[in-house]
């Protein structure tokens, strides 16, 4: 790689070069580095530096690979007041993230039969793959859209899917600020009206499976998280609803003209303070509030499944976190001395706050924000804690990164039995589709565990769990 310096551990300094307004910052290791392809999206890292009201760095973490416009493992602050918002920073799963639940209940007492039928339970009571509704949760009206932007997850909640310390447990208490369905089109309001508590297809999924390794007793002692207890992991965004905003604003912006002087149109980018750009935030911040409906009513089918399975009580599978990871979000930082108001744009990153910041609860304000990180479905995921380092605004990995693209994994298991692959390795699949299974094999993902490596190298955040998967359902 050319142009590049180490600046600290794991953490490298690109240089600016050509029309770059700021340098790029990667979160590495050597082991990282030297893995194929991984140049290639360092060429987006560079093209983000291009977007005006840039601060700081153009980042790019360990679990980087090729995205829309920006590299999904990237992240991009903006001046609030003379920058520009990218829906490219985002993503078209708006909101894609993550969140952890536990259960006070040794994984190897449901481990066999009573896993498989927990298992087929849920995949029973969660539809998943391309395009599928929800029967039992009801149809989105107009006025629902309205309700559900205003209030985010407590909408759900209100409505018997969940228990109100839920909140407390999900990033910004399950509510972007700023949200307004009126200026979201109707074709994605009908995308979404049948979609809160499905999983979608693609990387998303359901997980179960065992804490198997606690590296910070600590904190894990904290968050009352021990070796060898039941977990749940769920991964999904905001679905056809999200999908839909993001293309009507990606059309929208280069109908106005915003993609000129770009090195990538794919970066078309509005001034935050234009009509335009605060439109899309109104939209954006819309999506986000579905999503984090969405995986309120996962959790809430999954509940169910774990009482009419296992007869445990709903809350007692305990939500510990959940987090976004394809977001922008106004955040105030200390820039040259003063304190400024940026946009952040985290596109396949995660939030990581430290010890002592303001939006946390009282808990992670103790201890730092829960940092979840989800590999392949075959080898771990890890539970970490952030660090709030501000070199990367307070950002940190959000999974292992694909090592290969979804063709070629087809490719590479076409014609193997992939189910009993799986099984061999001690995990159950079930899925609405082969083919996603194929794409979403673990040697399609980067080593989850070298990920977090790098992270904790950089001090972006420390390992405090290391999750096995046993029972997973794909789209």
């Amino acid at each position: 790689m050319s142009n590049w310096k180490e600046i600290a551990p794991a953490t490298y300094e690109l240089e600016k070069e050509g029309g770059m307004l700021v340098p790029g910052l990667v979160i590495a290791t050597s082991a990282i580095m030297d893995q194929p392809d991984f140049e290639e999206p360092l060429k987006q890292v560079r093209n983000v530096a291009h977007l005006p009201g840039i601060i700081g760095y153009s980042i790019a973490m360990p679990d980087i690979h090729w995205g829309y416009g920006f590299p999904i493992g990237g992240v991009a602050a903006m001046d609030a007041e003379t920058g520009v918002i990218s829906p490219g920073g985002v993503g078209y799963d708006i909101n894609c993230g993550v969140r952890l639940a536990l259960v006070d209940q040794s994984f190897a007492s449901i481990l066999g039969e009573k896993g498989e039928r927990l298992l087929r339970r849920i995949f029973e009571l969660v539809p998943s793959g391309v395009g599928h509704g929800h029967r039992g949760r009801g149809a989105l009206t107009d006025k629902d859209y309205e309700l559900l932007a205003a209030s985010g997850a407590a909408f759900s909640i209100e409505r018997g899917f969940g228990f109100a310390e839920d909140l407390d447990h999900m990033e910004s208490r399950g509510c972007l600020e700023g949200a307004d369905s009126s200026v979201v089109s109707q074709t994605a309001k009908e995308r979404g009206k049948n979609q809160l508590g499905t999983i979608g297809s693609g990387n998303h999924f359901v997980e179960i499976g065992e804490v198997q390794k606690i590296f910070l007793p600590e904190t894990a002692k904290a968050w009352n998280v021990r070796e060898g207890q039941t977990y749940i992991l769920i991964h999904s965004g905001s679905r056809g609803f999200g999908h839909q905003i993001c293309q009507d604003t990606l059309d929208e912006f280069m109908r106005q003209g915003y993609a000129r002087d770009l090195p990538d149109p794919q970066l078309v980018a509005a001034p935050i303070q234009s009509s335009a750009g605060e439109r899309y935030f109104k939209a954006m911040a819309t999506a986000a509030n579905f999503a984090f409906n969405n995986r309120q009513t996962i959790l809430h089918f999954v509940r169910q499944a774990f009482k009419d399975v296992l007869s445990t009580p709903p809350e007692e599978v305990r939500l510990l976190y959940d987090v976004c990871h394809n977001i922008a979000k106004f955040e105030t930082y200390e820039v040259a001395g003063k304190k400024k108001r940026l946009c952040v744009h985290r596109k396949g990153a995660t939030r990581a706050f430290g010890i002592g910041a303001e939006e946390l609860n009282p808990l992670f304000k103790k201890t730092g924000q829960p940092v979840l990180v989800p590999g392949d479905m075959g080898r771990a995921s890890h539970l970490m804690v952030g660090l709030g380092n501000t070199l990367t605004w307070c950002s940190s990995c959000h999974g292992a990164g694909r090592a290969c693209s979804r063709v070629k994994s087809s490719k590479n298991w076409k014609g193997r039995d992939i189910y009993d692959y799986m099984k061999k390795q001690g995990v159950t699949v079930l899925a609405s589709s082969g083919r996603t299974v194929a794409e979403e094999m673990p040697d399609a993902y980067k080593d989850v565990d070298q990920v977090v490596e790098a992270v904790e190298k950089a001090r972006l955040a420390n390992r405090v769990a290391r999750l096995k998967p046993h029972y997973v359902i794909k789209g």
